[in-house]
């Protein structure tokens, strides 16, 4: 499926709403948590505007979205990842694969170190992501394991070792 990748827009929010919500609704709750987050998210200290992008689909409508926003390694700045959203009528039809190699791309083009997530290694393995525990980094909570990964980028430097830390909506939502 052809989509065109670009920088979320202030008219994308409510569009993005709906694709988060829809993307990982359940019977049990049908407003996820992964909403409530994005909307903490953006008002928070760690949102980054050039690191929040949709997927658009041919007739323009948005299909994905993905965001990286600040965390820290110890004092250093790093990104954590997510949510990663795809509209359930576009799953695997590449869209999520083009957002993550898109934001990534745009992170390492502004010199970030890496990029963290809590995800399936299955899944994110196959954009280069870890466990973060290979590059010396510890995640927020433990019993997460090989389920906490990390992508270096370019300007990773290996002496950069300690405990993830994600912006602070991370902590309450």
């Amino acid at each position: 499926m052809p989509v065109l990748i670009r920088r979320e827009t202030p008219a994308d929010v409510c569009a993005v709403r709906t694709v988060t919500a829809a993307a990982f609704a359940k019977p049990e709750s049908p407003f996820p948590v992964e909403v409530a987050l994005l909307d903490e998210l953006r008002t928070c200290d760690g949102w980054l505007p050039e690191l929040s992008l949709v997927a658009l689909s041919d007739r323009g409508e948005v299909v994905g979205h993905v965001v990286c926003t600040r965390g820290h390694v110890g004092a250093a700045p790093a990104l954590g990842l997510g949510p990663l959203s795809v509209h359930p009528d576009h799953q695997r039809r590449g869209v999520g694969l083009a957002l993550v190699h898109a934001v990534l791309g745009a992170a390492d083009a502004l010199g970030e170190p890496l990029v963290a997530l809590l995800g399936s290694p299955a899944y994110y393995g196959r954009y280069g992501f870890r466990t973060s525990t290979e590059y010396g980094i510890t995640a927020p909570e433990p019993s997460w394991g090989e389920y906490f990964q990390v992508r270096t980028l370019t300007v990773h430097d290996p002496a950069l070792r300690g405990v993830f830390k994600y912006a602070e909506p991370f902590e309450r939502v």
